[in-house]
């Protein structure tokens, strides 16, 4: 693949132009103070510079489009730049040199993920070659939000695939038909067909904010699909409780366990991203905005303290997570941790009680350790293919493609007569017909079985599964060990709580902590320690405020983030 040409295409050298033309020309109120840099910069640090005057929002723009110039060709990061950047950047340095300042997000770029809406000059593509040039007839909720906030949108980031649900088992992490396979900075070499050396996981792309490409990016998860990028990009990634943010205007997986999340390189980061996406009221597009209260004035700087950590009680899930466990029913067993791994989690809880945390270990969950495979999670997997879940006895749970079908579908009928197709089954006819042209690289398998899904037979098995999920990860699941031990959070290896966290809509904050070798299978892999490792923090429902908090302590007891040396 030319990706010189791919850049072309996506207006990057338009936006880089602009740049250009505009380096002779002051900036509103640029004074020549000391110098600012917004590499590792948190977005506290850019507001502080532009507060002084050492820096600007049309500076800040500047150096992130321009680092998109040095670094997109070996990272695809963006799937498309937003050619009106600096327009926005110059309106509103105005404001503040007039005394209005909308926020702690005044004047900072973000991206989101592209399959986000927003009526800035970008498509929204949800990674589908059919939707690559289709534009947005409206801002999704958490768009008019950040807006509001005075946040720029400078970019749409890229993702894999309809959020990861659309073709074979080996399809690889961060590629889509719109914008092909994006790169892990950390080792972002490719192996001979073109997949990624180092996997860049999920389908959400933290590859921007790792490069310092833009200041946050806004992913989706619906089975980990922040955490695990964040994990992998030694970002901070938060999925808060389904409810906080509105899903409306995003391209669904399965509405049950959508929402967004903010993915960026510090703990604070995220919390400002967080009260910026969250409503002030409840959106009627979204009934389940009404589940969570909002902190005063949706502010969660408050709740993140460095001594948070001290007298908390953090659960340490051992089976099935970090020690070898043989479950019963048709899953693997698990091996448990490689060496280094272990090494670096050990370190994890070590630094927890070295901050004054009570910590309890085993806290084992109650349906990862069940012998019955009716109450064990690991017997529960998903159905992906047609073939699955036709026997009676069989506990695979059939939500997520059940769920695409019907709100993929939803979603189609909330777009105006510009968009390619109108229904989920046009859609698979649409990749059918151009599958010359890159539209079905790794197949689309999964989105057949979902298409093949009957709603109205169907929807007694959906609602049995859609339970079953909730009982194995609430009630069985972080409820109960939440309740045993009077736990205020559960801390997981890398992204391991995700599977209970999505489906159970509880919150989840990755926290990067250490670097292991990139020792996988198949790939011209590196025993050197360049693969990020994190943990996640897993609390209760609507407990956001606080699983930010510790999180934060962890982060400021340890600050563990190494920058890609490959992105400097």
């Amino acid at each position: 693949m030319n990706k010189v040409r791919v850049l072309a295409t996506l207006g990057l050298t338009t936006a880089l132009a602009l740049v250009l033309q505009s380096c002779d020309k002051p900036a509103p109120q640029e004074q020549a103070k000391a110098p600012f840099s917004i590499v590792e910069a948190s977005i506290p640090d850019m507001q502080k510079a532009m507060q002084e005057g050492r820096t600007t929002s049309r500076a800040i723009v500047t150096e992130y489009l321009t680092r998109m110039g040095m670094y997109e060709d070996m990272l695809n990061a963006a799937v498309s730049v937003n050619h009106n950047a600096l327009t926005q950047a110059d309106a509103l340095d105005k404001e503040r040199a007039e005394g209005k300042v909308r926020g702690p997000l005044h004047g900072i770029p973000v991206a989101l993920k592209d399959n986000i809406m927003t009526k800035d000059d970008m498509p929204t593509s949800g990674g589908m070659l059919a939707f690559k040039h289709y534009m947005a007839p409206y801002d999704a909720t958490l768009v008019a939000n950040l807006k509001a906030a005075g946040a720029i949108v400078i970019a749409k980031s890229t993702m894999s695939e309809l959020a990861g649900w659309y073709g074979s088992e080996k399809r690889p992490g961060g590629y889509n038909g719109a914008a092909g396979q994006s790169y892990n900075p950390y080792d972002p070499r490719a192996n001979d067909d073109g997949t990624p050396v180092m996997e860049v996981a999920g389908s959400s792309s933290g590859v921007g904010v790792a490069a310092n490409l833009w200041a946050a990016n806004v992913g989706t998860s619906t089975g980990g699909s922040i955490e695990a990028p964040s994990n992998a990009n030694m970002l901070v990634g938060l999925r808060p409780s389904t409810g906080r943010i509105s899903r409306y205007g995003i391209v669904p997986l399965t509405l049950d366990q959508d929402t967004a999340g903010p993915m960026t390189k510090h703990v604070v980061d995220a919390a400002i991203m967080l009260g910026a996406m969250e409503g002030a009221a409840v959106d009627p597009n979204d009934p389940r905005t009404s589940e969570c209260t909002p902190p005063a004035n949706r502010d969660y700087t408050p709740f993140l303290k460095a001594d948070a950590l001290k007298g908390a009680r953090i659960g340490i899930p051992r089976a099935g997570l970090i020690t070898a466990h043989t479950y019963p029913g048709k899953a693997r067993p698990f091996p448990g941790l490689k060496p280094a791994e272990l090494e670096t989690m050990e370190g994890a809880i070590a630094a927890l009680k070295a901050a004054g945390a009570d910590v309890v270990d085993p806290a084992d969950l109650p349906s990862m350790v069940a012998t019955d495979p009716q109450k064990n999670i690991s017997a529960h997997f998903i159905c992906q293919l047609a073939t699955d879940g036709k026997a009676p006895d069989d506990y695979c749970s059939n939500v997520l493609r059940y769920g695409m079908k019907r709100d993929f579908n939803l979603w189609l009928a909330s777009l105006d007569d510009k968009a390619p197709v109108k229904t989920f089954k046009e859609f698979l006819a649409w990749n059918t017909a151009h599958a010359a042209d890159g539209a079905i690289r790794y197949g689309q398998s999964r989105l057949e079985a979902a298409e093949a899904v009957d709603l109205e037979k169907e929807k007694a098995r959906y609602e049995r599964n859609r339970a079953e999920d909730l009982v194995l990860t609430r009630e069985e699941g972080l409820d109960a060990v939440i309740a045993a031990g009077k736990l205020d959070a559960i801390m997981f290896p890398e992204a391991g709580g995700a599977n209970y966290a999505t489906k159970a809509g509880y919150p989840i904050v990755v926290v990067p902590f250490g670097l292991v070798p990139n020792d996988n299978p198949g790939a011209k892999g590196s025993e050197e320690r360049v693969k990020p490792f994190g943990v996640s923090f897993v609390g209760g429902h609507c407990e956001d405020p606080k699983v930010l908090g510790i999180a934060y302590a962890f982060e400021q007891a340890t600050k563990k983030r190494v920058p890609s040396k490959h992105t400097p």
